[in-house]
């Protein structure tokens, strides 16, 4: 038996590939205010909530005034 594969060796240079990314590239600009979109969602949730107890409480004063 013969041994027919031929010993691997280091490429010098990787050829460009159509779609590749290794060529150097500008970094995304910064997305300003939406760059933390868990802020904003805090700040709806807090809203809603706000909003939902002060109608909770209307209608416990409604169906048992105690003030």
């Amino acid at each position: 038996m013969s041994d027919v594969t031929e010993p691997l060796s280091r490429p010098t240079e990787t050829p460009p590939a159509e779609g590749s990314t290794a060529e150097a590239h500008e970094e995304r600009p910064d997305g300003g205010v939406w760059e933390h979109p868990y802020f904003w969602l805090g700040l709806v949730v807090a809203g809603s909530l706000i909003i939902a107890v002060f109608f909770l409480l209307r209608f416990l004063d409604l169906t048992a005034p105690v003030f």
